[in-house]
């Protein structure tokens, strides 16, 4: 008959309104505290179709400490209109209203203008300059007409193409480009840049925000008059934040002395993380094999071997802290693992041999000692676990195969077994 092979293991921004003068008096002990300012800090309009519309956007800005009350909106040329914007307007401290300026003309030729927001703030009047042209067709056109950059972190940058195309049959020539509003760049092209009939120049707008709310400019290009609208909004920069996985790591039952391993994964937003430490608030749980300081690539997880070991045969409970460089560090994960008696599982292959109705399964404390049964009874199964061991001890395993007549194999090969 063949024996069985055994196994095992240990687990364990002029003049006022009468209304606005009240205003004024109102607000007269706050306004050296008070100071209006716009993004961008004047409005040049390209050619414009007469009949037709463009609208570029400038970004008033309360930067005191307390509201301002802008109470009239002065404009000097009717080709001008601030169009849908209600008075009277309150910025609280801080506040950027953002405001939609149209430039329409009725005429062929320049037009030029200012515009006044009255208000209660240290410099009561605050003047845009306008201008633009009337055209009775573009010469240059741009596709898109105008470009908008949403949610860009400060000190972060997004691109954008645009095209322009020569609709005439004609050559024309962008002699510069001037851009209004300081986040804003454009690169792609040298100017002066001379367009043959239609054909096109492709351009890269760049908006970098310094700070973070609304930001109006535009790209102007002398020649054709062409002007491009730009608009974005700086957002707060990106924090680094760590993340551990999963929230708690549970180890379940392990045997007292015994060690059992599971799997932790750290994960970086907002950029690369560096963990310095890593430290356990029981000593009976430990981070194995790792080196610090760690860094966790943004995007990326990072696996790391937490061990628990227990002394005690009850349940037990900690945490693992993380110090890095994100904006949530210390990062903490919970842990939790119950002690028990030692045990030791054994397994072993079944016998080849037909008929074969169990095992038996023997144990002894030394080597040179005789074997004793330790089942209460035969073992279907191809696999037993003794409780009945003592910490500090050495074990010697065998098994044997019982037929249906009851006759029983010797001893399989020996297992040594050292319970801590």
């Amino acid at each position: 008959m063949l024996l069985p092979q055994l196994k095992s293991r240990y687990l364990c921004a002029t003049v006022l309104p009468a209304a606005f003068a009240v205003l004024t008096t109102l607000f007269a002990t706050q306004a050296s505290a008070q100071q209006l300012s716009c993004s961008p800090a004047s409005l040049r309009y390209g050619e414009v179709v007469i009949g037709q519309n463009q609208t570029l956007l400038i970004a008033l800005t309360n930067t005191g400490k307390t509201s301002v009350v802008v109470a009239s909106v002065l404009v000097s040329n009717k080709a001008f209109k601030v169009p849908n914007f209600k008075l009277p307007q309150i910025l609280t401290a801080g506040e950027t209203l953002e405001v939609n300026v149209a430039f329409t003309p009725s005429v062929v030729g320049s037009a030029g203008g200012q515009l006044t927001f009255v208000s209660n703030a240290s410099d009561h009047n605050l003047v845009v300059n306008v201008g633009g042209a009337g055209v009775t067709s573009e010469s240059v056109v741009g596709s898109p007409a105008s470009l908008v950059f949403d949610n860009v972190s400060v000190g972060g940058s997004s691109t954008l193409p645009v095209v322009l195309t020569n609709t005439r049959t004609y050559a024309v020539t962008l002699t510069a480009e001037q851009t209004t509003g300081s986040a804003f760049s454009v690169s792609g092209a040298q100017f002066p840049l001379t367009l043959q009939g239609g054909k096109k120049v492709s351009l890269n707008v760049t908006f970098k925000p310094a700070i973070q709310g609304l930001t109006g400019g535009s790209s102007f290009f002398d020649g054709p008059n062409l002007d491009i609208p730009l608009q974005g909004t700086g957002t707060g920069a990106a924090k680094r934040e760590l993340t551990v996985t999963p929230a708690t790591l549970n180890f379940g039952n392990v045997a007292v002395g015994g060690t059992a391993t599971l799997a932790a994964s750290l994960s970086a937003t907002g950029g690369s993380v560096t963990v310095s430490s890593a430290s356990s608030s029981s000593s009976q749980f430990a981070v194995r094999d790792a080196n610090f300081p760690l860094t966790v690539p943004a995007g990326q997880e990072v696996s790391l071997n937490v061990t628990f070991t227990p002394q005690h045969g009850v349940r037990s409970s900690g945490a693992l802290t993380f110090v890095s460089n994100a904006a949530d560090s210390p990062t903490s994960e919970a842990l939790s693992g119950t002690g028990t008696a030692p045990y030791v599982s054994l397994s072993w292959n079944a016998s080849s041999s037909p008929d074969v109705s169990g095992y038996n399964v023997y144990r002894k404390t030394s080597a040179n000692n005789t074997y004793t049964k330790i089942n209460s009874k035969l073992d279907s199964n191809t696999n037993y676990t003794d409780t009945t061991v003592g910490g500090g001890t050495s074990y010697y395993y065998a098994t044997t195969a019982v037929n249906s007549s009851g006759k029983e194999s010797g001893y399989s090969n020996r297992v040594q077994v050292s319970v801590p």
